[in-house]
């Protein structure tokens, strides 16, 4: 597991994934055109959407796989 700190809506976190979900995720933003933060905070504002919202590192592993899967 790799932790990293990210920024959303004003307020620092940290996530832990594993270094290949980061690996994706780092692709993911890169091939949108988008900073990694702001990928984060756009999976986290769909996140919230829902009821109960699952914890941020299981809407980013779930956001790699729904990619992945097309």
């Amino acid at each position: 597991m790799r932790k990293r700190s990210v920024t959303l809506n004003g307020h620092r976190t940290s996530v832990a994934l594993e270094p290949e979900f980061w690996a994706a995720l780092d692709n993911y933003a890169r091939s949108d055109g988008k900073s990694l933060a702001a990928l984060i905070s756009r999976i986290d504002r769909d996140r919230l959407k829902r009821s109960p919202p699952p914890g941020l590192a299981s809407a980013l592993r779930v956001y790699v796989l729904n990619r992945l899967l097309g």
